[in-house]
């Protein structure tokens, strides 16, 4: 009986900690607290206005704990809020049974916020206090829908922004979609095997389900999944195994056209910048090299960098990319010891994955 009781209260959200959670909730009570205010100080003089409306709260829930998801984005909070309590407004004008007019309230709150593409859990409760929120809310009329409902919402989204901006959340969120790093209609490198979003689109078709994420969220979670799985199964296949020891650098100080000489040389795509200890400040390659003369330091970007034992497939993400081409390997003191190319771990797939098959 207890193992089943701990198994009914396991949280079953994915990849939130407890510190997380203590967050969002500090961000909730910020954010209902001010809406209240906020809404005291803009209406308040009306006693039959309530200051915030209840399905703040539940909004809230989704904006603060979970704002990754399509239902917590702006225009789902303000829309579906806002259209929500319109059409529970136009239910109770419309049908005097006050049970069969909540039904109606919701049913077609639903299909509305589907239509408009602002579906949002707490839109139901909205409409569902504009048919039984009493003489205060039928006083009140259409006007209801835009004060206080919008303006909560309005008021809640904006204090969310910021809130998810200082803690430099992705808010609004914004899935990610890779591209071609070269301007063409190509797919990203990592994308090109594999699964493609097509794939990803028959399963959920095929699963007949509807699900809380977005789909380009659901394609790049899926090709995290394989990566995690490749270091699970070659793991011990470290930076130090398989990594170029014979580095070739230049120092930033160095003449440019130096720089292209050794790269041209040696058939490289990428030099190290390094300093008179050997610690690494930075790479330069052909694409840097747009000017005659001048020195090294002033064509330099930032490198790409892992530690020898950091393992070489947790790479993969970096050297697919399109615009990486070598990640250079740094000592605890910072001192380069290494250079990690695109070559190197095709070469090490090589090895290991016919033999994983």
């Amino acid at each position: 009986m207890a193992n089943f009781r701990f198994k009914l209260f396991s949280p079953i959200l994915a990849g939130a900690t407890l510190n997380d959670r203590l967050i969002n909730g500090l961000g909730a009570l910020i954010g209902i607290g001010l809406t209240g205010l906020i809404g005291e100080m803009t209406f308040g003089g009306n006693p039959a206005l309530p200051l915030i409306v209840a399905p703040l709260g539940a909004s809230s829930v989704l904006l603060f704990a979970v704002p990754s998801s399509p239902l917590a984005q702006p225009w789902s909070i303000i829309g579906g809020n806002t259209l929500s309590c319109l059409c529970g407004i136009i239910a109770y004008r419309l049908v005097p049974d006050i049970m069969v007019a909540s039904g109606i309230a919701v049913g077609l709150a639903i299909i509305v916020m589907s239509l408009t593409k602002c579906l949002h859990p707490p839109g139901g409760a909205a409409a569902l206090t504009a048919v039984i929120g009493g003489p205060a809310v039928v006083a009140q009329g259409f006007s209801f829908a835009l004060v206080p409902m919008a303006l909560n919402s309005i008021t809640l989204v904006i204090l969310g922004i910021i809130f998810h901006k200082l803690l430099k959340h992705n808010y609004p969120h914004v899935p990610p979609k890779a591209v071609s790093p070269v301007g063409t209609k190509d797919p990203a490198p990592i994308l090109r095997a594999g699964f493609h979003v097509e794939d990803v689109d028959a399963a959920l078709a095929d699963l007949g389900e509807s699900f809380d994420i977005n789909r380009n969220d659901l394609d790049a979670l899926l090709q995290s999944v394989e990566q995690q799985a490749l270091l699970r199964t070659h793991g011990d296949l470290s930076c130090a195994d398989i990594m170029s020891r014979d580095v070739i650098a230049v120092g930033p100080d160095d003449d440019i056209q130096a720089a292209r000489a050794l790269l041209l040389e040696h058939n490289i795509r990428i030099l190290p910048v390094i300093d008179a200890l050997g610690r690494l400040l930075g790479t330069i390659g052909l694409r840097e090299i747009t000017q005659q003369n001048g020195q090294v330091a002033e064509a330099m970007v930032p490198a790409a960098t892992a530690s020898p034992d950091t393992p070489a497939f947790s790479q993969l993400g970096k050297l697919t990319d399109g615009r990486t081409h070598a990640v250079i390997i740094q000592n605890a003191t910072g001192r380069v010891v290494g250079l990690l190319s695109q070559t190197d771990l095709l070469a090490a797939a090589a090895r290991v994955l016919p033999a994983a098959g």
